[in-house]
């Protein structure tokens, strides 16, 4: 019988790799921060939208004074979506500058002290150093250092903890109860694509190298990965298991602006781009997430008439045309295949999006679809004149 955890890994394509050995150990992603301008009507469309389920909640009613936390699960994946409750916060001046967005992708950890040292030793900065939080339900040890950007990576070891999410959060019903429909949307996070200023990719993939212990899995150039407009460059550093996985792009020089360039101007510098959601039934999934009112990238009906895209691909679990008629893009490598589809942008600044993938063995990114999804996002990139 195949268990939680194996089914989730393959979902990722993780692969198998003693932790232990690692000079930096990671048991996986622990939770991902966004802070958005109103967390309140964020869960709802977290909840609607992506059919996640409320859990936690901290703000003012908790002794929060300066900011309102919900917390929101699907499968592995959490969400905390803080909004400032007051002006003037750190977090307040955070928004102003970048808008919604990932402020911290957290990570689960056997050893935060451990970790801490090493990592600062090796040349990274420490942001909050490791400490005990404590409430009724146990203790959770954490700490922080910073990447690029604002974004921080927080390492937790919950292993004393038994409580709703963090200590200071209180356990929340959800908001949004589905009578129909897949009961989950996806179940866990794949990967997490971070972008990065020009000249700057290899500096932060010898970063994840040096002081976290991760390995370039995959590295894309050239006309890997341009259209005959836009460019970018882009490598891939992952952990030993593959369960954490962070794709780096920078823009290159081309004829017109970049979706990174783009980026990179409406966030106000570095950040995390999109998440990949791994899903088990990807159909089901865009089906649901449509019809709650999310936008998806479309695809040209020649992609999927392509004779050498029908012969590259062979046989898949889904008809061509039923992904045809959703706009799901699919991609062969030499380990399996995989279904990908990505989302506009879901707030009003053209910068985070997310993708939704279902893997059947591909430990890949979708190379064969990179020139199709670039041109998809430059012709997005064209109505809002930014191109």
């Amino acid at each position: 019988m195949v268990t939680f955890q194996e089914h989730e890994d393959r979902l990722i394509g993780a692969v198998a790799h003693d932790i232990s050995h690692d000079p930096f150990p990671v048991k996986g992603w622990d939770h991902v921060v966004f802070m958005v301008g109103n967390a309140r009507q964020s869960a709802h469309y977290y909840s609607t939208a992506f059919g996640m389920t409320l859990v936690a909640y901290r703000g003012p009613e908790t002794g929060s004074p300066d900011y309102a936390e919900y917390v929101l699960k699907s499968g592995s994946a959490i969400f905390v979506l803080k909004g400032t409750v007051r002006a003037g916060t750190p977090g307040a001046q955070h928004h102003a500058r970048h808008g919604d967005g990932v402020t911290d992708i957290a990570l689960e950890v056997p050893d935060v002290d451990a970790a801490y040292a090493y990592a600062t030793a090796q040349g990274g900065r420490g942001v909050v150093e490791p400490h005990d939080v404590t409430d009724a339900n146990g203790t959770v040890r954490m700490a922080s250092i910073a990447t690029y950007g604002e974004t921080v990576h927080t390492l937790v070891d919950r292993s004393g903890y038994t409580g709703p999410f963090l200590p200071g959060f209180v356990a929340r019903e959800p908001i949004v109860r589905r009578e129909s429909g897949p009961k989950r949307f996806f179940q866990a996070i794949d990967h997490i694509v971070g972008n990065v200023e020009l000249g700057r990719m290899d500096e932060w993939v010898e970063f994840y190298r040096r002081v976290m212990g991760f390995t370039n899995m995959a590295e894309f150039i050239g006309d890997d990965i341009a259209t005959d407009y836009s460019a970018l460059m882009s490598k891939v550093v992952a952990n030993g298991t593959r369960k954490v996985k962070f794709p780096l792009n920078e823009p290159a020089i081309a004829k017109k602006k970049s979706q990174i360039d783009e980026y990179l101007e409406f966030y106000g510098g570095p950040g995390a781009q999109h998440i990949a959601l791994a899903t088990g039934d990807i159909i089901a999934s865009v089906d649901a997430m449509r019809a709650a009112g999310v936008e998806f990238l479309d695809t040209p009906d020649s992609y999927y008439d392509d004779p050498e895209l029908r012969a590259r691909i062979g046989e898949v679990r889904v008809p061509i045309e039923e992904l045809k008629a959703r706009k799901i893009l699919v991609d062969r490598d030499e380990d399996g295949y995989l279904l990908q589809i990505f989302t506009k942008p879901v707030q009003d600044r053209p910068t985070v999006f997310f993708e939704m993938i279902e893997r059947h063995g591909s430990l890949g990114f979708g190379k064969g679809n990179f020139k199709a999804l670039f041109e998809a996002i430059e012709r997005e990139q064209a109505t809002r004149g930014n191109l």
